[in-house]
């Protein structure tokens, strides 16, 4: 796979699933902007990330997928740092609003955020990037849905129409966009072993009692065990080598689909 000369733009990307995308991008030739809401650990990422062999550039920007005039300034400095954009890859995503891991339901605040960052940021996001990627009459987009997406759990069903929304978001943005040799596609990651998860696991022990006395890891282990026929975990360089595929010109047949990373756990 080559990615030599593309322009990569990665939202969420100062740690997790976003980070290992950018860097795995990156080591294939690309050049990254980091950009994340939080501007420290963007400036953070974006220095480690160059320091780290191959030598490659790295933009660092602070971004807010929630608004699009933040999304327009990523663009456009995008542009004028590096001439052209080639891949989004939509990463950026929450859970709940903050304190969600302390309530058995979500509340209004967690619908109404997560819709905000996980749905219209997609779509925000899209339509301000795809604006250049238009003009050159070429472009790849990869949006981070979920397994959630894929089946419905009594837990978070915020979360889940969110990730369900981003897969039908991905059909309708790769017919609209299909007209200017853009693909767009979604991978849906399974369970892997962030800080996101294991904010999941210390909310899953806290509910349940018969989880009482593991840690959060334990309770992680024992859940992929159950669920995964493979029988091991998802890594974040999972989803970042199949986003580099979708952003190589090796899937210039491939558009408005949605991939499973999952273990076989969903085969649909």
């Amino acid at each position: 796979m080559d990615l030599n000369d593309k322009i990569a733009i990665v939202t969420g990307s100062a740690r997790g699933i976003g980070r290992a995308i950018a860097e795995k991008m990156a080591s294939y030739g690309a050049t990254v902007m980091i950009c994340d809401l939080n501007i420290d650990n963007v400036r953070r990422t974006a220095s480690e990330l160059s320091e780290a062999p191959p030598d490659t550039e790295f933009g660092a920007l602070q971004v807010d997928v929630t608004q699009r005039e933040s999304l327009d300034r990523l663009a456009s400095e995008t542009v004028d740092l590096f001439d052209q954009i080639d891949i989004l890859v939509n990463n950026a995503g929450i859970i709940g609003a903050a304190g969600w891991e302390n309530r058995d339901r979500p509340s209004e605040d967690d619908w109404d955020q997560i819709y905000e960052v996980n749905v219209k940021g997609v779509a925000k996001a899209s339509d301000s990037i795809s604006e250049y990627m238009k003009e050159r009459n070429y472009g790849k987009i990869v949006n981070i849905a979920s397994v959630a997406g894929r089946q419905g759990a009594p837990g978070n069903p915020a979360y889940n129409a969110s990730k369900s929304s981003v897969i039908s978001l991905t059909q309708a943005y790769a017919l609209g966009l299909a007209p200017f040799n853009i693909n767009v596609n979604a991978i849906c990651p399974g369970s892997l072993w962030t800080d996101m998860w294991e904010r999941i696991a210390v909310r899953n022990i806290n509910l349940d009692e018969s989880q009482s006395g593991l840690t959060p890891k334990e309770h992680f282990d024992r859940s992929i065990q159950a669920r995964m026929p493979l029988g091991r975990e998802q890594t974040p360089e999972d989803i970042a080598n199949l986003a580099v595929f979708l952003a190589s010109d090796l899937s210039l047949n491939i558009t408005g689909q949605a991939i499973n990373v999952t273990g076989g756990s969903r085969m649909d």
